[in-house]
């Protein structure tokens, strides 16, 4: 017996059939025409060949042979549905999935205390992972499933394969030591390019979006370090009367390990877009669908280095 020849929905029609033994019933379940379920019926005879339910009176009775396949069909029905056809689902408080994340070392501090503290009661089986990679294996990783999101300032994330929604524009700061000899509660731009620059280079490359504004404006500054570390500017500039122009969460947590002061750059700053990105392969995984819902729910319009009252709406 060649399977190849049996249509797949010949045997939901024979499925029905033998449950309501009736064409006209059958085809009222179906949702299909009395003359198509018999042509369905004669196919299925063909390639049985047994008449599989047969007329006795008003109704009609299954053969020895439609009797024995009840059963069988039935199972393979079930089997395809379950395992072919049936949608998978998260289930979050049952959940032992690790997310895994691709952020900056500053992203951590912003995004992941909030996302750690929800997680662990709506989700508190599963784990974070995070990476920190250059442009080019980030997309290999996303696209082999190595990444589920990534999570912050990522330009080089473009084309038709990555899918993202921008969570909150984000202010660049320039930090200062408190007791500056020239610099008080404001900033002019004489005392901005008069001053020694700590230019701060990495993956992210939100820096560049304060070099391409100033060379629109025609501004040129000394930058006296440049760095790929964020961490050894706190103390550099706390030591010293250089400046530093940096994103806002950056200045803020800086401020806590020496005494710095935030101020306002002396001329507009384009706002850093935070995104959070994700494959189109794992656009309808249910588990990242929940992460990315919930990542939204945290942070869309709602920047967590801003005082809430300040923060983008």
């Amino acid at each position: 017996m060649d399977y190849r020849r049996l249509d797949l929905n010949l045997l939901v029609v024979l499925d029905i059939l033998l449950e309501e033994r009736g064409v006209h019933a059958t085809a009222r379940r179906l949702n299909m025409s009395q003359p198509n379920v018999s042509f369905a019926l004669g196919k299925l005879r063909q390639f049985f060949n047994d008449d599989l339910l047969v007329r006795i009176g008003n109704a009609m009775q299954p053969t020895p042979m439609g009797d024995r396949l009840r059963e069988p069909v039935r199972r393979i029905l079930e089997t395809v549905d379950a395992e072919l056809m049936g949608l998978p689902v998260f289930t979050p408080l049952r959940s032992e999935r690790c997310f895994s994340i691709s952020t900056s070392d500053i992203g951590e501090l912003v995004f992941l205390p909030t996302l750690l503290e929800v997680l662990k009661d709506r989700a508190p089986g599963a784990t974070l992972r995070c990476h920190s990679m250059p442009p080019q294996e980030l997309e290999r990783a996303m696209a082999d499933g190595v990444v589920d999101i990534a999570l912050g300032y990522f330009p080089d994330l473009q084309g038709s394969s990555f899918l993202c929604q921008t969570l909150f524009d984000h202010p660049f700061s320039c930090i200062v030591r408190r007791d500056h000899p020239t610099i008080g509660d404001s900033l002019s731009l004489d005392q901005f390019l008069g001053l020694g620059h700590i230019l701060v280079s990495q993956k992210g490359r939100s820096q560049e979006l304060v070099e391409t504004r100033m060379q629109q404006l025609g501004l040129s500054r000394r930058i006296q370090l440049q760095s790929p570390h964020f961490m050894s500017v706190p103390l550099l500039v706390a030591g010293s009367d250089l400046i530093s122009t940096v994103p806002h969460a950056v200045a803020n947590i800086l401020a806590t390990m020496a005494p710095l002061k935030l101020l306002p750059p002396p001329f507009e700053t384009p706002l850093i877009s935070l995104q959070q990105f994700w494959h189109r392969r794992v656009d309808g995984d249910p588990a990242i669908v929940w992460f990315r819902t919930l990542i939204a729910q945290l942070f869309l319009g709602r920047d967590p280095s801003m005082p809430t009252d300040k923060a983008t709406k």
